[in-house]
């Protein structure tokens, strides 16, 4: 970017096209500190203007500050681009090389192509000196068409204790209120009958898959035990109506939300992640370096 592309842009007007400069290049990769990153993000979100472009002209004559941010010409990011970075305007993107994950492809290319204003554009350049590259650009069509079934499994033991506070109610509920249509609406989590059919063959098949997927009978018994404490406590919710109604999710006023979205705040039995990124807290190590190990004072 620094030496080729910029001496191309400033020839390309042999080749029948206008003269460009690269001004503002910057970069979103582990080099860049911690601060520098927000400041980074914020600046992308600024657009070519051509008032505010003439105007910084006249401040740069004037060898006045400027007031406005420059838009950056050019952005060179690594697989950071795919975390968490929400730029509505951007909408061009190169893939340099096909990443080794699925997810990761997924998750950077998405990252373009966000704003109502217009689609984006996503160029893949494979490097024909690499046999996977070559195998995706072989099958590029087919790939594209079918890249949700190639992601990769999350990396969560299933049914271990903790895979189960976090992930069991929202599994239930969505089993109880998908498989017939009575419960589907919002306002019918108050309606779950006491001797609910529909719940007993819905616990029978969790109880089921969590046997057969670890082998351990001990697992959907402690499996049974917590959906059999879930049903008590909705039920327990239905019964308490009087001046409210129970929902699968608050629509303010008199209704209550069966279901919780996951905080800060702590984890109830009905809390249900927002992500599935989102599996436990962070934990605060300390290194104690002391020959004698670490002490409680």
């Amino acid at each position: 970017m620094e030496d080729d592309i910029r001496a191309r842009l400033r020839d390309a007007d042999q080749r029948g096209l206008a003269k460009r400069r690269v001004r503002a290049l910057e970069e979103l990769t582990s080099r860049k500190s911690g601060t520098d990153i927000p400041r980074i993000l914020e600046r992308l979100e600024s657009a070519f203007d051509k008032s505010l472009e003439a105007q910084r002209a006249a401040e740069r004559k004037a060898g006045h500050p400027l007031t406005s941010a420059v838009p950056y010409d050019v952005i060179l990011a690594t697989n950071m681009i795919s975390v968490g970075v929400d730029i509505d305007r951007l909408g061009l993107m190169v893939v340099a090389g096909q990443p080794k994950n699925s997810s990761e492809y997924i998750q950077a290319t998405s990252r373009v192509g966000r704003s109502n204003i217009g689609p984006g554009l996503i160029c893949t350049v494979f490097n024909w000196a690499r046999p996977r590259d070559l195998s995706h650009y072989e099958c590029f069509e087919h790939y594209h068409e079918t890249f949700y079934k190639h992601v990769e499994a999350l990396s969560v033991t299933p049914f271990s204790a903790r895979a189960l506070d976090r992930g069991l109610s929202g599994v239930m509920v969505a089993l109880m209120r998908l498989w017939e249509e009575r419960l589907n609406a919002n306002l019918k989590a108050g309606e779950l009958p006491d001797n609910d059919n529909l719940m007993k063959h819905v616990f029978q098949e969790l109880e089921e898959r969590a046997e057969n997927a670890s082998q351990d009978a001990t697992v959907a018994a402690h499996l049974q035990d917590m959906l059999h404490r879930r049903r008590d406590e909705w039920l327990k919710r239905v019964h308490a109506q009087k001046e409210h109604r129970l929902a699968y999710e608050s629509e303010g006023g008199a209704t209550v939300g069966l279901l919780e979205h996951a905080s800060a705040s702590g984890w109830e039995m009905f809390t249900c992640l927002d992500s599935l990124r989102d599996v436990e807290g962070t934990v605060d190590l300390v290194l104690d370096q002391r020959s004698s190990g670490l002490r409680i004072e």
